[in-house]
């Protein structure tokens, strides 16, 4: 363990969050009454004119009778479909990096299924693993103190980060660049393998499937992810020695999903198919995947196909083009999309998609060939 990991202290960190703390801690400043929410509009402006996203914060939607109703009866229905998926990524892991490991998801999407993670390595293996979530943001980077955190409070053990879903793969380079960053700034090398439950994307060696389904969790915002907010980094309000910082929505207690979500696929666990979830299996999908080596292959096919739609509308900057379920569902809750592209208007995985739309006046339109189950374009102000 390399020296420059304990230069810096780091001070453990105050509760945050809904999550009981067995199942994960967050490393994570609490900013109430330290910044409000900026309105769509405004931040919008503010993002396209050179202001930084992790220097606002959105209004958290308030979703409607009908919308929580879609959320609830697509957990009963996928509850078994993600409790497989979470199987295979967690089995992979195990296998991969063996029981001395820390589990750190990256908030929030990351969180609930970090959580599931834990949940079934408990269940399934008797192994009781730290959990963390911390904040990792594009064009800034990952928390290097929440990192600096974990080394020193687990310094034999192996990080392995985790996420939700896969999009065009942004955030799978961010923690590729960050990983590079902090061995060059303290001589210790982190692996970069990201665990996600879906990569449609193919950015990702470690995922439960590729296929562009609906995660129920990417339904809501923090009401799914233990009532935090997305994450925030500003120098004025963050010490040198503090965590990226977050809003804790105490006020959404009633609303609050995040523990019958993981509690309904933990449910699961117990009833799956062990021949489809041992590592033999996840060596079957290796090989659909894989080149003639065995290994999985990331071919960022995602990706590759949006510069067909980012010519065809005319859009200057890859980054407002946000493919896949999980991205799409952000944009209609966070942002100003211009227009949502589906690969047809029947596919059962997109009624949530279907009613954020009509409810935010946003037209959908059928594409031909899309490779993900739908797309998110940003208007371009």
């Amino acid at each position: 363990m390399s020296e420059g990991i304990f230069a810096k202290r780091i001070p453990d960190p105050l509760p945050i969050g809904s999550y009981n703390p067995q199942d994960v801690i967050f490393l994570l400043k609490n900013l109430n009454g330290l910044m409000v929410e900026t309105d769509l509009q405004t931040r919008e402006k503010n993002i396209q004119s050179g202001g930084h996203y992790s220097e606002m914060l959105p209004i958290e939607y308030e979703p409607t009778k009908e919308y929580l109703d879609l959320f609830h009866r697509t957990l009963r229905e996928s509850a078994s479909k993600v409790a497989e998926g979470v199987g295979i990524v967690a089995e992979s892991i195990l296998k991969r990096n063996g029981a001395r490991m820390v589990l750190v998801s990256l908030a929030r999407a990351g969180t609930p299924i970090g959580v599931l993670i834990k949940r079934y390595l408990l269940e399934i293996h008797d192994l009781d693993l730290p959990h963390y979530s911390i904040s990792i943001i594009r064009g800034k980077g990952i928390d290097e103190n929440a990192i600096l955190y974990i080394l020193q409070n687990h310094p034999a053990a192996k990080i392995q980060f985790i996420d939700g879903w896969t999009g065009k793969g942004a955030i799978t380079k961010v923690l590729s660049l960050a990983c590079t960053e902090f061995e060059s700034k303290y001589g210790y090398s982190l692996d970069d393998d990201l665990a996600v439950l879906a990569d449609p994307g193919y950015c990702v060696k470690t995922f439960g499937t590729r296929e562009d389904f609906l995660i129920p969790s990417a339904c809501l915002n923090s009401t799914v992810s233990g009532l935090i907010s997305r994450t925030v980094f500003r120098p004025d309000l963050i010490g040198e020695q503090e965590f990226h910082g977050a809003r804790f929505y105490q006020g959404l207690m009633k609303e609050e999903v995040s523990n019958l979500f993981v509690d309904t696929i933990s449910a699961e666990f117990k009833t799956l198919d062990s021949r489809h979830i041992s590592v033999g299996a996840r060596d079957v999908q290796v090989n659909v995947d894989a080149d003639g080596d065995g290994e999985v292959e990331v071919t960022w096919r995602g990706l590759k196909a949006l510069t067909h739609i980012k010519e065809t509308f005319g859009i200057t900057d890859i980054n407002f083009i946000k493919p896949g379920i999980g991205e799409t569902t952000r944009v209609l809750l966070r942002r100003l999309p211009e227009r949502i592209l589906v690969d047809h208007l029947k596919n059962p995985n997109l009624k949530h998609i279907l009613i954020l739309a009509k409810d935010k006046g946003v037209p959908v339109e059928e594409y031909p060939n899309l490779m993900y189950s739908c797309c998110g374009l940003v208007k371009q102000i």
